[in-house]
């Protein structure tokens, strides 16, 4: 008979344990953080020694949202199969890695390599601490400790805003990524002081599926940002989308095939869940469109530093602070499709009111829209977060999970891209003809660099009348993706 050995925590690794909770937000919020904090390095980096062109610049911003995106659901897998502590830590080690070589990157290309890595890094990190935290925790204490980890993606936000705003006042964007380094490498040792070892699972993964998505999503996307200089047209364009639908359509084959996918296209066949990760995408699409225009726009178009511009989107959270705890009582007396509805219609209308701001806007005036638009945001999130949840079997609470990871991160990144292609080209158009035949430039340093002395007005009311038109865009956008998302949802509660 085998020797078994039951090993029982001591009292100095139980009372370890009680700082699992705090080590594991800390790694989300470090994640979800640097989705946001690098918005803010957008004008540095525009007018750095990399001489990035205005796709490039949504490309820094996006290539990590993409793989973080894609990634998340087969992290939360190889976690499952090979033991979530090792695929955290390496996760965290992989998110260093990753920030240090955005940190010296000689040029574009290395950067968006760096990028990458810390995007790979994210989505192994972030499925796995709430898998380490719910093997750890008592089972009366999983909802709360399920709620808690839950808010730290919105803490994120504002940490990822206030603390990268913090670091690159000291002036250069170099050092948003070399700070990132010593924090997740404090956090590896954390983690493999504190965190327990949970039991591995032989469940199956999936790479060509992975593989597929991350294809699929980044030819898309490539579509987008690549149109308003490469030319909707042109043959890079054209192979994009073309490229996306195909790529899209394999991984759809290739999961309907696999005895155990990763995410089961069947399951959109599901009409609540259908409508209820549109609903999540839109959101996320319109919200961090908002966080790209917004760090520029206050920087360029207000002349706030980079710290005032970290601050500056808080408004959009107080409503979160203040409303988050509401919002369940709220849609039990409203009705879920009454309380999308009208999230629907602060966020898209909010959007739009801050469409209508340039530079003699009052900041009062500006954060008044912000908090519209953080009502919609609060009554959304829960709302959305638990439809999902709902639409799908107990037994399938790790897929609902990662399918709200997935929406969240693709349609941030989907909304950077719009925002970036629609700014990009209302911006160049409406540049002075001499400044724009002459010189070419897709980005407002190009333009100031070309301009002559006493023209950067111009230059400034130009991406001010980009940035309000991308917002309208953006509004318009939230507001006829919010109407399907109610009608889906109507018409499939209708035909039960």
């Amino acid at each position: 008979m085998p020797l078994r050995l039951q090993v029982r925590d001591t009292p100095e690794t139980a009372a370890d344990r009680r700082g699992l909770l705090p080590v594991m937000c800390a790694c989300v919020v470090l994640m979800v953080g640097m989705v946001a904090a690098i918005n803010l390095a957008v004008p540095m980096l525009a007018a750095s020694d990399l001489h990035p062109s205005a796709s490039a610049l949504i490309w820094i911003v996006d290539t990590y949202v993409v793989f973080f995106a894609c990634l998340v659901i087969p992290g939360g897998a190889t976690g499952d199969r090979f033991g979530r502590k090792g695929v955290l830590l390496a996760g965290l080690v992989l998110f260093a890695l990753g920030a240090l070589l955005s940190a010296i990157a000689p040029n574009v290309p290395f950067l968006l390599a760096g990028r990458a890595i810390t995007g790979i890094g994210a989505a192994a990190v972030l499925p796995n601490t709430l898998a380490v935290l719910l093997h750890a925790v008592p089972a009366e204490r999983t909802g709360v400790t399920i709620a808690t980890w839950a808010s730290m993606t919105g803490i994120g936000g504002v940490v990822g805003n206030a603390g990268g705003g913090a670091v690159l006042a000291g002036g250069s964007w170099r050092w948003l990524f070399a700070a990132a380094v010593p924090i997740s490498l404090v956090l590896v040792a954390l983690v493999a002081r504190i965190a327990p070892v949970s039991p591995r699972h032989e469940r199956p993964l999936s790479p060509l599926g992975a593989i597929l998505l991350v294809g699929a999503s980044v030819t898309l996307l490539l579509g987008i940002v690549e149109g308003p200089e490469a030319g909707w047209t042109s043959p890079i364009v054209l192979a994009g989308f073309a490229g996306s639908v195909v790529l899209f359509a394999l991984w759809t084959f290739v999961e309907l095939k696999a005895e155990h996918p990763l995410l089961d296209p069947r399951l959109f066949r599901v009409p609540a869940l259908r409508s209820a990760c549109l609903g999540m995408t839109a959101i996320f699409f319109g919200m961090f469109a908002l966080f790209y225009v917004n760090a520029s726009f206050l920087q360029y178009g207000k002349g706030f530093g980079v710290l005032p511009t970290g601050l500056g989107i808080i408004p959009l959270t107080v409503p979160v602070i203040l409303g988050a705890r509401h919002v369940g009582r709220l849609v039990q007396r409203l009705g879920v499709d009454v309380a999308v509805a009208i999230a629907f219609l602060f966020c898209g209308g909010g959007l739009l009111g801050l469409s209508t701001s340039d530079a003699s806007t009052p900041y009062p005036v500006y954060a008044a829209w912000l908090v519209v638009t953080g009502v919609g945001v609060t009554l959304a999130l829960p709302t959305l977060s638990a439809a999902i949840s709902g639409s799908l079997p107990p037994a399938q609470a790790g897929v609902g999970a990662g399918l709200q990871a997935t929406t969240r991160e693709f349609g941030s990144a989907l909304g950077v891209a719009v925002i970036g292609t629609v700014l990009t080209g209302r911006f160049v158009a409406a540049l002075p003809e001499d400044i724009r035949e002459a010189h070419d430039p897709h980005t407002v340093a190009q333009a100031l660099a070309v301009a002559a002395p006493g023209r950067s007005p111009v230059v400034i009311s130009a991406f001010v009348t980009g940035a309000s038109t991308a917002l309208r865009v953006i509004g318009a956008s939230v507001l006829v993706l919010g109407a399907l998302v109610v009608l889906q949802s109507r018409l499939s509660r209708n035909t039960k």
